[in-house]
């Protein structure tokens, strides 16, 4: 085995100016490929019309390189479609090509797994590292139970223009244990795609789970979308400064449009995959606020679009897209801000998802996470792993499990004004853990004034509804409207009013409704 590794290198070596053999540069050894019924895509480059031969867990796959050259080194790209594949490995995938003296050059790829594939992009709360988060140590240690979790990470770089391949990598596919997932703080090892993948990986009875984090600190999400979705916001900022937001070791920069869509993103859409996983928003609070519903639902509609055409159909056109409501931000728990807004427009202004507006979306809400400690980053990221895993067992992989929290379905306003009756669903009951949250306004239109919001606590509950105390100050008058968690820090740590009864880290996601 070490003679012939030693040959696969000294024929690389011989034939590098020649436009050498390569699989692209994110196809790797102990790295995952996209499972059953879909068909996996391996691709890469060689010379030019050549016969290109896969083999893989006997099976044999031919293919001719390209005419035209894929890159400025004059290479060709050759891809191979692999057969469905319902085992999950470990398997070896050797590519072979014959060259001009008449041998034949040889690469591999070992210890690869077949099984679901997610991307995990955002910005620095996606890309805040599991040595960061609560439990670190333990988390860390028992990663060596998950050796079938693996993870790679993408380098922090910008393109004027979309790239075939990545232009630098931080973190090589590795196998899950505590040397990758405990690596170095914002650099590797996303906290939340960890969660999320490990635990989705237990609740699938232990399916091998590829996680691609591609992440970066301080962007807008302009930042990410390609052009025609920005344009169909009507988006026209250029010139998009990264905000630190606390970051260590950060580097100032102003970016583009699209320019970590073109370098961090398009990379990977040759690639077939499960789905995405989201978590930003903290640098559009105040700048592009009144867009975000449009850019989000444009992103994904985009991504999924071009995921699909450049796999040939094979990624689903409708995969599914997970993200994480905003989290906190002031301490102080007075601040409105730009933050409840955005969590509204995260849901396409429903205030919940999934619904109608954009298929196959589930979220995990935060606002209740507050770490006063960490800030605008807070280290509660095992349960926001929990919370968006479960609403992905549901919504994409069918399981019957909870995993929303309670949805209001109903808002009564009494004759009087002096009372408003709220009704749930989505759950058998709910938990009332404390009375606050609520506010109302009954100045007519000039409630766009935060100040002229006041307390309208819970007073009473029953199985599924609440029932809210009016100030004496709208008694009478008519109520404009109804906010609940409409800050930017609402509430001390899991200390929202309303709860699943039958799962307390459930929350009741925000919500405003103007009468």
């Amino acid at each position: 085995m070490a003679f012939r590794k030693v040959f696969l290198l000294l024929s690389l070596c011989i034939i590098t100016s020649h436009g050498a053999l390569r699989f692209a540069n994110y196809f790797q050894d102990n790295m995952v490929l996209q499972r059953a019924p879909q068909r996996a895509v391996v691709w890469g480059y060689g010379d030019t019309n050549a016969l290109t031969t896969l083999s893989l867990n006997n099976k044999i796959y031919h293919t001719i390189s390209r005419s035209e050259p894929a890159n400025k080194l004059g290479d060709s790209i050759w891809s191979v479609t692999l057969d469905p594949e319902t085992e999950e490995g470990p398997f070896e995938v050797i590519v072979t090509q014959p060259v001009a003296n008449g041998s034949v050059v040889s690469i591999a790829l070992n210890n690869v797994l077949y099984g679901d594939v997610w991307i995990c992009s955002g910005q620095s709360n996606m890309q805040m590292a599991v040595i960061d988060s609560f439990n670190a140590a333990t988390e860390i240690a028992n990663a060596v139970n998950y050796p079938k979790v693996r993870l790679f990470t993408a380098s922090l770089r910008d393109s004027g223009t979309p790239t075939e391949e990545l232009l630098q990598i931080t973190q090589n596919w590795s196998v899950g244990g505590p040397s990758s997932v405990g690596g170095p703080s914002y650099q590797y090892a996303s906290a939340t795609c960890w969660y999320f993948g490990r635990m989705i990986h237990t609740a699938l009875n232990n399916r091998p789970i590829g996680l691609i984090a591609s992440s970066w600190g301080g962007t807008a999400i302009e930042l990410w979308m390609p052009p025609p979705a920005l344009s169909d916001c009507g988006v026209f900022r250029q010139k998009i400064p990264l905000q630190p937001y606390g970051q260590p070791n950060f580097e100032e920069k102003v970016l583009r449009n699209s320019q970590l869509y073109n370098s961090m993103i398009h990379p990977f859409t040759r690639m077939v995959i499960t789905g995405a996983i989201w978590y930003q928003g903290e640098s559009n609070a105040y700048s592009n606020r009144d867009k975000y519903s449009c850019m989000q639902a444009k992103m994904i509609q985009y991504w999924r679009q071009i995921w699909s055409t450049r796999t040939g159909g094979l990624t689903d056109p409708n995969f599914p897209f997970g993200f994480v409501q905003l989290s906190t931000d002031d301490r102080s728990g007075t601040t409105v801000g730009g933050f409840p807004w955005i969590r509204w427009h995260q849901t396409f202004d429903v205030g919940y998802v999934p619904n109608s507006v954009v298929p196959n979306v589930f979220m995990a809400a935060a606002m209740d996470l507050r770490d006063d400690d960490g800030g605008i980053h807070p280290r509660t990221k095992e349960d926001v792993g929990y919370r968006l895993s479960r609403a992905g067992l549901a919504v994409w992989y069918k399981q019957n499990v909870e995993f929303l929290g309670p949805i209001v379905s109903s808002v009564a306003v009494a004759s009087d004004s002096a009372s408003i009756d709220i009704t749930y669903s989505n759950v058998t009951a709910i938990e009332l853990r404390n009375t606050a949250g609520f506010e109302v306004c009954c100045q007519g239109a000039s409630c766009s004034n935060d100040n002229l919001w006041v307390p309208a606590p819970a007073s009473s509950k029953n199985s599924l509804s609440i029932t809210l105390t009016i100030p004496d100050s709208c008694v009478s008058q008519k109520i404009y409207g109804l906010r609940y968690l409409w800050r930017e820090t609402p509430c001390p740590l899991k200390q929202a009013a309303v709860y699943s009864s039958t799962d307390s880290n459930l929350p009741s996601p925000p919500y405003i409704k103007i009468f």
